[in-house]
């Protein structure tokens, strides 16, 4: 019988008889074994195509192309086409998530309330309830971010008038939605103590009175943007001072 060398032995594949009769080489038994300990155990694909975006992030992104694109061509003038095109999707993407033009602006309306009160707020915040309302209406909102919020705001006032399902969103989902979420807000500083307010809701239609009115289109009549800070900051101020606890 010819004598095989150690490299002879490495190139060939030795071979194990099994129980049944069988015969299994080297690398059989190593993959195996390899198996049986879970490493290197074959990954399962899912079915179909995999995601490269959550539908989260996907109506995130849509979401703000959309209110882009009505203001840029008002609402009559955007299109499902347009938008998808832009979001560089298809239209059955597009309908997936926004069935029609108008859950479209719906979406874009909630989350444009956000833009507009920074509500609700984290669970564990603890600071002066001035710091957190200044936070809450952002008044050091950067200029970017505040001529996009009042462009929006505008092209609703504009064609809320002729088209008066639009207007009826801005007011149920904007207007009476953020008031509310303000109220909640109010109400919770009155349990803790912080705030004695009657009627919250009623506080928090005063306080976005006073705040909106330096905030929206008379915004513009500001010198510069440290005024309008320190407007801001006196109506705080003078809303607090008629609802601390005495």
């Amino acid at each position: 019988m010819p004598r095989l060398d150690k490299r002879s032995l490495c190139k060939q594949h030795i071979q194990t008889i099994n129980l049944d009769g069988s015969r299994s080489s080297g690398m059989d038994i190593a993959m195996s074994r390899i198996q049986r300990s879970g490493h290197g155990a074959p990954l399962k694909r899912g079915r179909g195509r995999p995601k490269t975006h959550s539908d989260v992030d996907r109506r995130t992104s849509i979401v703000d192309t959309a209110r882009r694109t009505f203001v840029e061509l008002s609402f009559s003038g955007t299109t499902t086409d347009i938008v998808a095109n832009r979001c560089k999707i298809s239209k059955q993407t597009l309908y997936r998530l926004f069935p029609s033009k108008i859950d479209l602006f719906l979406a874009v309306v909630t989350a444009h309330r956000q833009m507009m009160l920074d509500l609700p707020r984290p669970s564990d915040e603890d600071l002066p309830v001035d710091q957190v309302l200044q936070k809450i209406f952002m008044i050091d909102i950067d200029e970017e971010m505040e001529r996009e919020r009042e462009a929006f705001i505008q092209i609703i006032l504009r064609e809320g008038v002729q088209i008066p399902e639009i207007g009826e969103i801005l007011i149920r989902e904007g207007i009476e939605k953020s008031q509310k979420n303000l109220a909640d807000w109010l109400g919770g500083e009155v349990q803790r103590g912080k705030l004695a307010i009657d009627n919250p809701l009623g506080g928090a239609r005063i306080l976005m009175d006073m705040m909106f009115g330096g905030i929206g289109p008379a915004s513009q009549n500001w010198q510069t943007r440290a005024d309008r800070r320190n407007h801001l900051q006196l109506c705080i101020s003078i809303f607090l001072s008629g609802t601390r606890p005495k």
